[in-house]
């Protein structure tokens, strides 16, 4: 699948491949030479992933990974070269840190372009997989569905969102710095893209609640929100994951974004109260 995008784009494999949920990657050089310049071939398995590469070249390398060459399923983009990962100061007494840098990466995202954005799905249609797995599991879903719709119905700040921020799709990029990858194509309000670095089901203390409540100040601080919009936001946006996992028969994937969600309708009353006793 590979062979005729390093045909076209003069590129050479310099890896081996990759498979992820979503797509293949193939690490190349470009102009031909084992010298050019490094980049990361992707070729999208589905219509999220393909149309995410419409919002990178928007973007034009301002805050996400470059794009030098996009075709039908086939992305050929800038490849990550630093060593630094965000997951790995999460997990190392760096939390704070990480979630800092992934907050001034998403600033950088939301930023105004003085062209127009390509065609974007609005984040009421993103939603639809709650409203009908919240008819079907009832329970918390119901509650997620329900602040879902409050937010929906009254959006602030309406952006040009990535759609999945998360510690592995932040990375470090050397000389350029931290920039994003694998963005969808959603707008809606900014909120949206700050709650899913309370959800990311790959951190091992992602459910622990002294860890979420401090990174929701944290993150509220950083992102310049309020912190009980933030965990509305990810109330509603752990109910989503958790719909999607449950479409896929992924009980256990979605029990752990359930949890997260307990923990913001918790984080939520005892804001209410004006006392967490943490931060």
């Amino acid at each position: 699948m590979f062979k005729p995008y390093l045909g076209r784009w003069n590129l050479i494999a310099d890896g081996d491949p990759i498979v992820t949920r979503s797509s293949y990657l193939l690490p190349v050089r470009m102009d031909g030479h084992i010298d050019g310049n490094p980049a990361m071939l992707k070729i999208a398995m589905d219509a999220e992933e393909k149309f995410g590469g419409l919002v990178m070249q928007w973007w034009n390398g301002d805050g996400a990974a470059r794009v030098y060459a996009y075709e039908g399923d086939a992305l050929l983009m800038e490849r990550a070269q630093g060593t630094n990962s965000l997951i790995k100061m999460a997990c190392q007494g760096q939390d704070d840190e990480a979630s800092r840098i992934a907050c001034n990466v998403i600033a950088k995202l939301h930023r105004h372009r003085s062209t127009p954005p390509p065609e974007l799905i609005p984040l009421n249609i993103w939603f639809e997989a709650l409203e009908s797995a919240a008819q079907r599991e009832g329970d918390l879903l119901l509650g997620s569905l329900a602040v879902a719709r409050k937010l929906l119905a009254s959006p602030r700040d309406i952006v040009v969102l990535h759609g999945d921020v998360h510690h592995e799709n932040v990375l470090d990029f050397g000389s350029r710095g931290w920039l994003a990858i694998d963005p969808k194509r959603i707008i809606g309000e900014r909120g949206y893209d700050y709650a899913n670095l309370l959800c990311n089901p790959d951190l091992p203390t992602v459910t622990d609640p002294l860890r979420f409540i401090r990174q929701s100040h944290v993150i509220a601080q950083a992102a310049n929100l309020e912190r009980q919009r933030l965990l509305q936001w990810t109330l509603a946006y752990a109910g989503l994951s958790a719909s999607w996992f449950l479409e896929e028969d992924d009980h256990q994937n979605a029990n752990l974004d359930l949890l997260i969600a307990e923990l913001a309708l918790q984080a939520l009353s005892m804001e209410a109260n004006n006392h967490d006793g943490i931060y």
